[in-house]
């Protein structure tokens, strides 16, 4: 069917453009937005716009944030010997709900990837080597977490960094995987599996 309004198909495409969106889901969208009060598009608009003046990267850890440094690097009570090493904003995000981690954090900004031409110049991992030589004697980092995806380029990308680290007398430690809370031992996978077995702790 052709759509005979111009404003509302040039939204769908729009729409249509976010990850994970198609283009049924942009037109529910549209059409959602379409019956609400000017007041709240106005206020989407404006939230959207704030994105690019308002949201800063920090230049510490690389984080998004209103400030620079962020909120959690300058945040006195963090412990300061510990570094999180993260992919994207998001594993951070996620992280910080838990509330199980409380030192400091450092996004890469991906992972090495040859096949998308994304190598070490294109990560922070620079950023990273100067922030653990840039530390105050007295608090140093002594343990770097390495928290990226357990698939092939996270495990390289960990794999370079913990090399990297060797030199520096630094701790390299990782998050541990394994079988998922309420799931049963026939619906998981060989290599799952196998890597529970090579996490596991005492009772």
């Amino acid at each position: 069917m052709k759509i005979t309004s111009e404003a509302l198909e040039r939204a769908i495409e729009e729409l249509a453009k976010l990850p994970g969106t198609g283009r049924k889901s942009a037109r529910r969208m549209a059409l959602h937005l379409l019956k609400q009060p000017e007041s709240s598009l106005q206020e989407l608009a404006s939230a959207i716009s704030n994105l690019k003046t308002k949201v800063n990267v920090c230049t510490v850890c690389g984080t998004f944030s209103d400030t620079d440094p962020c909120t959690i690097c300058e945040n006195p009570k963090r412990a300061i010997g510990q570094l999180c090493v993260v992919e994207e904003f998001q594993d951070m995000y996620f992280i910080e709900q838990t509330n199980q981690f409380q030192g400091q954090y450092h996004v890469l900004g991906g992972v090495l990837s040859p096949m998308n031409q994304i190598g070490p110049d294109e990560l922070r991992i620079k950023e990273l080597i100067q922030r653990i030589h840039q530390t105050d004697v007295d608090t140093p980092i002594n343990e770097v977490i390495l928290a990226l995806n357990p698939d092939a380029e996270g495990e390289a990308t960990s794999y370079y960094i913990q090399k990297l680290m060797e030199p520096l007398g630094v701790n390299v430690t990782r998050i541990a995987y394994g079988i998922p809370m309420g799931t049963d031992l026939e619906y998981i996978d060989d290599a799952t599996l196998t890597r529970a077995f090579s996490n596991r702790t005492s009772f």
